[in-house]
Parts: structure tokens; sequence; C-alpha cells
């Protein structure tokens, strides 16, 4: 995958260079590990997949979440509140109308819990796509693992391990990891098999 293709194609929004800019060098940061421009550009194609395989979503707002969702990220609590601040302020000041920040924001904040409601079709395609790295091949999804211990370095491997195993535990108490018919069908049962061999 050529990463900063990838991206460039993806930005959504025309005459925002700059903003767009400014996100590929938040996610470009060196201390990032997992939540850097190869997750931006996998979550993109995730996008693309839903849709070619027949998922409905409002393409802006649900492209903008994208780029929006881990804008801020450095391992402390509040990442996705402060990720929906900035897309409220950045999107607002290019021009982009209310109602369509307000739902990049409403997204955005969504993906701190990935619980979409079965009739929020942006919702349930965003957090699928941000998920779908958990159906990946066994060597991916032990690098995105390594990934993202490397992000929380400052944890001792004890905290770490308490922490990641309530975030799998919540995942897999989930009824389904995936909210779109195309995610059950393609990717729920990798994805499960993943969660449970790394518990």
């Amino acid at each position: 995958m050529d990463v900063n293709a990838t991206l460039f194609f993806a930005w959504p929004l025309t005459g925002a260079d700059g903003l767009r800019d400014e996100l590929l060098a938040a996610y470009g940061d060196e201390s990032r590990g997992y939540h850097d421009r190869v997750h931006l550009a996998e979550v993109c194609e995730r996008l693309d997949e839903l849709a070619l395989g027949g998922a409905s979503y409002d393409v802006e707002p649900v492209w903008l979440a994208a780029w929006f969702h881990d804008a801020v990220y450095d391992g402390q609590p509040g990442a996705e509140e402060r990720s929906a601040a900035w897309a409220e302020a950045a999107l607002a000041e290019v021009g982009v109308a209310a109602p369509v920040v307000a739902e990049v924001a409403r997204l955005v904040r969504l993906t701190e819990t990935h619980r979409p409601a079965d009739q929020d079709l942006n919702g349930c395609a965003l957090c699928d796509a941000d998920l779908a790295v958990l159906a990946s091949e066994p060597e991916r999804y032990a690098s995105y693992v390594a990934a993202v211990r490397a992000e929380y370095a400052h944890l001792s491997d004890a905290e770490f391990r308490a922490g990641r195993a309530a975030v799998m535990d919540d995942l897999l108490a989930k009824p389904t990891l995936f909210h779109t018919s195309y995610g059950r069908e393609r990717w729920e049962a990798a994805a499960r098999r993943n969660l449970a061999a790394e518990r």
C-alpha cells in the first residue's frame, strides 16, 4: 500500500490542503505506534471496501471523521474528545457547513466506544472501518498489537496487560464486533479468533 498516495486521494475537502497537511503531520508524529498514517490509510481503504460491499453512509462527514478520529492520540484519556474539538474548530474555520461539522464531531466521539445504534449508518461504517484491523492476517495482527504496546511505553507490562485485557473484554462482550452486514460477514469470525488468541 502506498500510504501517501492513498491519503492524498482520500482527502475529502477541496481547497483545504493546509488542514490536510496538519492532520498528516499529526498522524506522522514519531511518537505514534499504531495510530499513524498507515492506520489512517487502512481506515480509508476499509471505507471504500464497505461502500463497494453495499454499506450506505454519507461520504463527506464519514470520511472527514475518519481523518479526525485519531487526530489527537497520546495514550492519555480524552483523545477522542480532543480530536472532536479539533474537528469542530478546524472544519468551521475552512467553511464546512455546520450540520456536517456536528456530524463529524459526533462520529469522532463515537469511536471511543464503537457502539453505534443499528440505524446509525454513518457510525456503523466508521466504527467497522476503524476496527477492521482486528480481522487481519496473524502477522499484521501481531504488528498491530506491538505498535499499540509501543504507544503505551509509559506503562509497565502489568499495567498494559490489564488495560489491554479490559479493552478486549469490552470488545468481546459486544453482540457483534461489526455493525454493517459486510463487516459481520467478512471480518467478524477472524476478528474474534484474533482477540481470543491474544486474550
